[in-house]
């Protein structure tokens, strides 16, 4: 009796745990599937039911927002600042982090712990003052004010998350490396920065999901139509009265596919580099 009675326990919570796991699923994936099936609408075919099939696949959106939002320049901008700022974010971060974690400096705590202090400051709070600033110095449509400014935004977070995995690496293998003559760059990049793949794949996929996606900052620096990154070339099919939702769509889907790939690519490095993270 009492065996039936747990068996039944048990399949009741594997249908009920089923049914959350379609649920969430659901909601994920429902707007991107919305977002898919309305890029080939036209334009009143989404006003009149945005969840219905589309009548016939038109295509012409696709090629109508590549021309009109400028699609290969946005690209490429967004390609430039995004790996830019990534790859600086990796290598100095890591070695700031390396720097905290092996050399006991009374500074270093207090600056990390600033650095980690910061990261609960909202960027909404800092926005206005900043473009003013900025602007006072005439740094603003420039790309490269851009790439510093996701530098600065960006490095607490991962000097925090290496700063975290570092300290679970030996120190005796970093002594033996210098017992043998290398020297603390040599050793640094001989031997910790590979054992630090996982934790260097985790933030090189969360930071290129942030900046290439990121829209409020680069329409605060870049004013100029030709430096415009994806995000901000989508704008450009709102009206003062309309909105072209078919061409938004479409222009939204392409913006937002390279990145997808790379994600999927390399989703199981990702979910490795988070879970070691945690274990560590």
């Amino acid at each position: 009796m009492s065996y039936n009675l747990k068996k039944n326990k048990l399949i009741l919570y594997n249908i009920i745990k089923f049914i959350l796991l379609i649920f969430a699923f659901v909601l994920f994936i429902g707007p991107f599937v919305i977002l898919v099936i309305n890029s080939f609408k036209t334009n009143n075919e989404i006003l009149e039911s945005p969840i219905n099939l589309p009548k016939t696949l038109n295509f012409e959106n696709y090629t109508e927002a590549f021309e009109k939002m400028k699609f290969l320049s946005g690209f490429l901008n967004s390609l430039l600042i995004t790996v830019i700022s990534v790859v600086i974010i990796v290598f100095f971060s890591s070695m700031a982090a390396y720097l905290f974690v092996r050399k006991n400096w009374k500074v270093n705590r207090y600056i990390f712990l600033i650095m980690v202090a910061s990261m609960i400051i909202p960027f909404q709070s800092i926005m206005i003052p900043l473009v003013k600033i900025y602007g006072d110095l005439e740094l603003l449509n420039n790309q490269f004010t851009l790439i510093f400014m996701y530098i600065g935004f960006g490095a607490s977070l991962a000097i925090f998350i290496f700063h975290g995995f570092i300290k679970s690496i030996p120190i005796e293998l970093e002594e033996a490396a210098l017992l043998d003559g290398c020297t603390v760059l040599q050793t640094y990049f001989k031997i910790v920065f590979p054992l630090l793949k996982p934790t260097t794949i985790t933030i090189l996929l969360l930071d290129i999901l942030w900046i290439w996606n990121d829209f409020l900052l680069p329409n605060l620096v870049l004013l100029e139509a030709d430096k415009r990154t994806l995000p901000l070339s989508t704008f450009y099919f709102f009206g003062a009265y309309t909105v072209d939702y078919n061409l938004l769509l479409a222009g939204l889907m392409m913006s937002i596919l390279p990145v997808l790939i790379v994600y999927l690519f390399m989703q199981k490095q990702i979910i490795h580099g988070i879970v070691q993270g945690a274990i560590k």
